[in-house]
């Protein structure tokens, strides 16, 4: 991955030869080692969860050009798992906040912080140039456009995921092997399973996976070791188990087949892939919470429907609202009044708007609305006869 000529370039100084000493000490890694990973340029994909400890390994091993790139900002919520951050970060850009860290691990490392929401129009400008690519993303619609965008230039991809207390890392697109669409040819229905951000995961599981996937990426740059490539490990932290799946290159892949119908980013529709769009269903009609609150407080007749799961709502219960979950809506229709109007909360508005599809599909008549953004965006409004904040 890195060439002779790339590693011959690089010269340390007597505190990077002290700094860097037990990898020295190792007969795979040695000062040729080092100065590979010192001329690896790799970009990190999301500054979240998995983010966190992929950039503080790879900072602390030396790797000399890190490109971190996130649009996203730190939240209070964000602390438990995100441990790149810290309370004074909270509302500063995670990219920002990154750098200071990085900074702080090893000043010499070259930090680029790109604050931007990755698209077709710029995945290309940002990942060209660079060796590897590490996905630390929680949604289908980035991962398929980062798998894309990597497959048509060529650059491996180490790829990550976690959920509640089970994690996966692979390596696509490196060597001829496999890409994420020869596993998961399509991402599931929206809404359908929650992200890492709706669905939680315990604190040490983005590190364990993280932790695994800097691991993978350190040994793609020094060519040791045995890859991921064309398996997934898949890791269960509840039972201490884990387990690896082969991948197979699948020869009809759109993208890495032997007939490639995709050859570019920009020819594919992400939010349609990922079944974000509804420009050909009826708009979903929705309240906003401050219009919600209103609703309640002044004792309008009103059915509200809860569709998160049970240990969602007990965390948090949202007074007098109907349980019923996406996958009982259909069949338990006749329990809402059509006469009335229906509002569907979740936690972020998103399975919601697919309950409120879902109901539309099956005939039900009845005014639907959803709760803009969710109970989240809630959390701050108190009516006028409840006793504490939601």
């Amino acid at each position: 991955m890195i060439s002779d000529e790339r590693r011959k370039e690089v010269a340390f100084d007597d505190s990077e030869i002290e700094r860097f000493g037990k990898h020295l000490m190792l007969k795979d890694i040695g000062v040729k080692g080092q100065k590979r990973i010192k001329a690896a340029k790799v970009v990190v994909i999301g500054v979240g969860a998995l983010g966190s400890p992929v950039i503080q390994y790879l900072a602390a091993a030396g790797v000399g050009t890190i490109k971190a790139i996130d649009f996203d900002e730190v939240s209070l919520e964000n602390l438990q798992s995100q441990v790149l951050h810290g309370t004074r970060d909270v509302k500063r850009p995670k990219v920002a906040s990154a750098k200071d860290k990085v900074k702080n691990i090893n000043k010499n490392i070259v930090f680029e912080a790109v604050k931007e929401q990755l698209d077709a129009s710029n995945i290309e400008a940002e990942i060209e140039g660079y060796d590897l690519v590490i996905d630390c993303t929680d949604n289908y619609k980035a991962r398929y456009l980062i798998n894309d965008a990597c497959a048509l230039h060529g650059i491996p991809l180490v790829f990550g995921a976690i959920y509640q207390f089970e994690g996966q890392v692979g390596i696509f697109n490196l060597d001829g092997g496999p890409c994420l669409r020869c596993q998961y040819p399509s991402p599931p229905p929206a809404g359908l399973i929650p992200s890492c951000a709706e669905g939680g995961a315990i604190s040490p599981l983005p590190g364990i996976i993280g932790s695994i996937q800097a691991n993978e990426a350190l040994k793609l740059i020094l060519g040791i070791g045995e890859h991921l490539n064309g398996k997934i490990l898949h890791v269960d932290s509840l039972y201490l188990s884990s387990r690896i799946f082969k991948v197979e290159r699948d020869c009809h892949c759109p993208i890495c087949g032997n007939n490639p119908t995709i050859t570019n980013v920009e020819d594919i529709d992400y939010e349609d892939l990922c079944g974000l769009k509804t420009t050909n269903e009826t708009p979903v009609e929705g309240f906003t919470p401050e219009e919600l609150a209103k609703r309640i407080d002044n004792g309008d007749d009103i059915t509200i429907v809860d569709v998160r799961e049970p240990h969602e709502r007990a965390i948090l219960r949202f007074p007098n609202a109907i349980v019923i979950p996406i996958g009982q809506l259909v069949r338990r229709q006749k329990e809402l009044d059509p006469n009335k109007d229906t509002i569907f909360i979740c936690k972020q508005g998103k399975r919601s708007e697919l309950a409120i599809n879902t109901l539309r599909e099956a005939g039900y008549t009845g005014p639907l609305y959803n709760l803009k953004g969710g109970i989240d965006a809630m959390k701050d409004i108190m009516f006028s006869h409840e006793g504490a904040w939601l």
